[in-house]
C-alpha cells in the first residue's frame, strides 16, 4: 500500500462514524481497506468518464493519447498545455514546437473521432456537434464503464467478507462480530454502488444534451 493510501485509511479509521465497540480493530481494518478500494474504483470511474465527450469541449478528452516522443510512448498532457479557447474547440500548446506532427498524428489516431488542424504553432481541435446516434453510442459506453465499477466494487465485497470470515476463525472473534463486520461491509458497498449509479445518471444527462 502506497503511502497516500495508508494516509487515507488512517483518515478514515479516525473519523470513522461505525461503532468500534461491537467490531474488532482487526476486523475494522478489514472494513476501512475495503471502503478505500471502492472509493479507488469510483476514482478510476470518475476519470474514465472524462475522456467519454459530452457537449463541451474537455481537456480531458485527449489529455491521455499517447504520443511517440523519443522513442516513448508519452501521455500528451505531458508534452503540451491544453487549453479550451471556445465551447467547442480544444487547442493544444506543445512545450517542443518539433512535436507538433507526431501530436497532430497521435491525436488522429486515437479514434476519438477528431480533426486536428495544425497552424505551425498550434494545433485546434473542434469538435463537431455529436449526432443523436453517436450520443446514444457514448451512453452505452458510459454505461458499460459504470457496470465495470460495479463489479469491481462487489467483487471487493466478496474479499472483505471472505477475510472477515478467515479473520474471525483464525483469532476465534466472537461470532456477532462476523455478521456486525459483514453489515458494514454491505453499507459502504450499498454507499458506493450508489455513487456510480448517480454519476452514470449525471453522465448520461451531460451526452444526450444537445
Amino acid at each position: 500500500m502506497s503511502f497516500s493510501n495508508f494516509a487515507e485509511l488512517n483518515r478514515r479509521k479516525q473519523y470513522s462514524t461505525r461503532h468500534f465497540d461491537m467490531i474488532p480493530e482487526e476486523l475494522q481494518d478489514i472494513i476501512d481497506e475495503a471502503d478505500l478500494k471502492m472509493d479507488e474504483a469510483f476514482s478510476f470511474l470518475k476519470k474514465e468518464f472524462s475522456h467519454i465527450r459530452a457537449g463541451k469541449a474537455n481537456p480531458a478528452l485527449v489529455e491521455g493519447v499517447k504520443v511517440e516522443y523519443y522513442g516513448s510512448q508519452t501521455p500528451l498532457q505531458q508534452l503540451a498545455n491544453i487549453t479550451v479557447p471556445e465551447p467547442r474547440m480544444l487547442m493544444v500548446s506543445p512545450y517542443d514546437k518539433s512535436t507538433l506532427q507526431d501530436i497532430e498524428k497521435a491525436i488522429m489516431a486515437a479514434g476519438l473521432g477528431l480533426n486536428p488542424m495544425n497552424d505551425g504553432d498550434f494545433i485546434r481541435i473542434p469538435l463537431p456537434i455529436l449526432t443523436e446516434e453517436r450520443r446514444t453510442e457514448l451512453v452505452k459506453v458510459a454505461r458499460d464503464k459504470a457496470e465495470q465499477a460495479r463489479i469491481s466494487i462487489r467483487n471487493t465485497r466478496r474479499d472483505a467478507n471472505d477475510e472477515v470470515k478467515k479473520t474471525v476463525e483464525a483469532d476465534s472473534l466472537p461470532e456477532d462480530s462476523k455478521f456486525e463486520a459483514e453489515g458494514e461491509v454491505q453499507k459502504i458497498t450499498d454507499n458506493n454502488i450508489k455513487k456510480v449509479d448517480d454519476y452514470l445518471s449525471q453522465k448520461e444527462s451531460e451526452i444526450m444534451t444537445v
